[in-house]
């Protein structure tokens, strides 16, 4: 049973990080219709701003200092690659963000070099005991985290005027520029907050190791999440993003059991269970359907 408990809770610290990073990807799409595949540069980038920042101003000033960077490096990308396709075919849009993608990470690979980086987290991998069970301090900071930033989109989209507009731009783009919307700053916010969400993310992921070259391979996961969940559902996305943690965990833990299945098998986890969701619902388990009348 102790077990089981702590590969919950290893499930739940992994999860928060995939719903911040499949958030971002909700954020854009409902605004865009665009499935930006720069959200694993936006990633690798915040987690490198942190390392360079740790040492100078510590590490509880260099996140949000981080995450305000990268969203506003998400901005200007937004700006200067992806506003003017506007009107494009999605897939256009899409392969521009790959471009970018990799162009954002050879840049930030640059500023890694050869040395080993740290995020500098004051938690390391020291564990907290919960009775007989323990629980790594960064995933307990992972889940507070994520529970604090998720319940301030909410509230930023329930109540801000900026919020409202982008629920208005995400319904119907032409009614919400007739009453007065301004489509191009809800795009621009959207691309700010997935670069900012991805930094946070980012740091999480990294807390306890090294950063290299390879750890935008995490925000990957973020896809299958994204399709569970539903492309258009900001629940889907929180709740898919807990869902492919703790099950990837507990495949982690008790796959040894079963000598077929071999030691890596959690790596495709989330893409089997993707698979099985899309069998049943094509659009997510919150995804809207879409109706095409002829």
């Amino acid at each position: 049973m102790t077990e089981l408990i702590e590969s919950l809770l290893r499930g739940l610290g992994t999860g928060s990080v995939y719903a911040l990073l499949a958030l971002g990807f909700v954020i854009i799409y409902k605004a865009t219709r665009v499935i930006s595949f720069a959200q694993p540069a936006f990633m690798l980038a915040g987690v490198v701003a942190v390392t360079y920042l740790t040492p100078a101003v510590g590490f509880w000033a260099a996140v949000p200092l981080a995450a305000l960077g990268t969203a506003l490096l998400a901005l200007g990308v937004e700006r200067t690659a992806v506003r003017p396709m506007v009107g494009r075919p999605a897939f256009v849009v899409a392969i521009i963000t790959l471009g970018v993608d990799v162009a954002v990470r050879v840049v930030v690979n640059a500023f890694i070099g050869l040395d080993v980086r740290h995020v500098g987290d004051p938690w390391g991998l020291r564990t907290l005991a919960l009775g007989p069970v323990e629980m790594q301090q960064r995933h307990l900071a992972a889940v507070v985290a994520a529970a604090l930033l998720v319940a301030g989109l909410f509230a930023f989209f329930r109540f801000t005027r900026t919020g409202l507009a982008m629920r208005a731009a995400a319904l119907d783009q032409e009614a919400a520029l007739a009453h007065g919307v301004s489509v191009g700053a809800v795009f621009a916010v959207s691309w700010a907050l997935a670069g900012g969400l991805a930094a946070v993310a980012g740091t999480f992921a990294a807390a306890g190791a090294s950063v290299d070259s390879a750890l935008w391979l995490i925000a990957l996961t973020a896809l299958p999440v994204i399709i569970l969940g539903g492309l258009d559902s900001l629940p889907g996305a929180v709740i898919g993003g807990l869902a492919v943690g703790v099950l990837q965990e507990l495949v982690a833990t008790y796959a040894n059991d079963v000598a077929w299945l071999g030691g890596n098998v959690s790596v495709i986890t989330p893409y089997v269970l993707m698979l099985l969701v899309l069998l049943v619902r094509p659009y997510g388990l919150f995804g809207t359907r879409e109706v095409e009348r002829v």
